[in-house]
Formats: structure tokens, C-alpha cells, sequence
């Protein structure tokens, strides 16, 4: 990586080389803020009228790249999807980024007004399907006998168990590192609890189904 061009300065380089007609671009990520690392890389996002939107990961100026380039009905829809999956990631990206080119508006606010105020909460039936989710793993843990089935079911429940104490608590969810980020802001001793049971998640799972009005299996229904 070269280090002897700032990373703002790499990413407008970028930009009005590939992008000299967009819209407005972003230069967004870990790049900007104290989780920086010498692995970090340009998120760029971009905007422009005229398609395709695209994913492209490449290098620049000795720097990995990470382009998200849309067109207005590309990242409108995008950004809805995101909501109803309650994982904000371009939200989160545009609400704190750094403007390159152009004017995003007030985009950027908007974005961050969203993070602020968090998903709805859960409906009934979304919160008794994370209910019936967590007991259903449970149990296959409980009653397997294969190590390695025991292994994968262990891991599968343990990320479960941190996505639905996010969702009971009416948090946005979050996947890699941002699961676990999105947990220590939430409660950072239940992160520290959830990262200690990695191998066997049956306490932290127990208590965040208790917390949740307790286990689901017999009745449980989907129409």
C-alpha cells in the first residue's frame, strides 16, 4: 500500500480518472476512522446517471479499491432492502464518508438520521420465528453425537444468538466484523459473554431466549 499519498488524495485521483461525469462519489470505510488498518481499503461509492450499477474490487496507487458505483434507482432500491433486512451497510457507508466529487446533498444526514433511529421493532411473528430459530439449534446441538456436525451446528447457533439479541433489542444486525461491532455498542459485556462461547453458545443463547420470553417449538406455526 503507499503510504506516501493520503488515502483522500488516492481516491479523487481514482475518481476523476474513472468517474469524471459522476454525479458525486464517496470515499468511505475503516480507511477514515480509527479501525484503520494496514489491510484497509477505498470504499468508494459512486453515483452517476447512466448504468450499469456495478461492484468492481481493484488497485490504485498501491491501494485495494472497492468501488460501489449506482444509478439513482439502483441505490434507492438498495438502500430499502437494506432497511427491511435491518443490515444498513451503504447507509452506514454514505453517513460517514467523505464527500470527493460533487454534492450527495443531504443524503449523508438522511443516512444518519436512519442509523440514529434504528429498525422498527420486530413484529410478533418475526420475533417468534428468531425464537423458534434459536431453540430449534439448540436442540440439535443438545442431541448431536458428530463432531464435526456438533462443530458447524455450534458455530451456526453462536453468530444466531448475536443477530437475535440484536433483533429483540430493536438494533440493527450486522454480519463479520460489524456483527460484533453492532454488539458492543448494544451491550459490551453480553459481546464480551458472546465471544467467550464460541465453542458452546448454550448460556449466552439461553439467556437471550429467556430474555425474549423463552423458547419456541410446540405450536409454532407458518401459514
Amino acid at each position: 500500500m503507499d503510504f506516501g499519498k493520503d488515502p483522500l488524495t488516492a481516491a479523487r485521483e481514482l475518481v476523476a480518472a474513472r468517474f469524471p461525469s459522476a454525479n458525486w462519489a464517496m470515499l468511505t470505510g475503516s480507511v477514515l476512522g480509527p479501525h484503520r488498518t494496514a489491510g484497509s481499503d477505498l470504499d468508494i461509492v459512486v453515483l452517476h446517471e447512466d448504468g450499469p450499477g456495478y461492484r468492481e474490487s481493484l488497485r490504485f496507487r498501491g491501494w485495494p479499491v472497492e468501488l460501489f458505483v449506482h444509478t439513482p434507482e439502483r441505490l434507492t432500491d438498495i438502500l430499502a432492502r437494506e432497511l427491511a433486512a435491518r443490515k444498513p451497510s451503504t447507509h452506514r457507508m454514505l453517513a460517514t464518508g467523505t464527500t470527493l466529487h460533487g454534492d450527495p446533498g443531504d443524503l449523508p444526514a438522511r443516512c444518519a438520521r436512519v442509523l440514529a433511529e434504528g429498525p422498527p421493532p420486530l413484529t410478533d411473528a418475526e420475533r417468534d420465528r428468531l425464537r423458534y430459530a434459536l431453540t430449534d439449534l439448540l436442540d440439535d446441538l443438545t442431541h448431536a453425537t458428530d463432531a464435526g456436525e456438533r462443530a458447524v451446528i455450534a458455530t451456526t447457533l453462536w453468530s444466531e444468538t448475536a443477530q437475535a439479541a440484536l433483533a429483540f433489542a430493536d438494533r440493527w444486525a450486522g454480519k463479520g466484523k460489524w456483527l460484533l461491532r453492532e454488539l458492543r455498542v448494544h451491550d459490551p459485556a453480553l459481546a464480551a459473554e458472546w465471544l467467550a462461547a464460541r465453542e458452546d453458545p448454550t448460556p449466552v443463547t439461553t439467556k437471550i431466549l429467556e430474555g425474549a420470553g423463552g423458547p419456541l417449538f410446540e405450536g409454532y406455526r407458518v401459514d
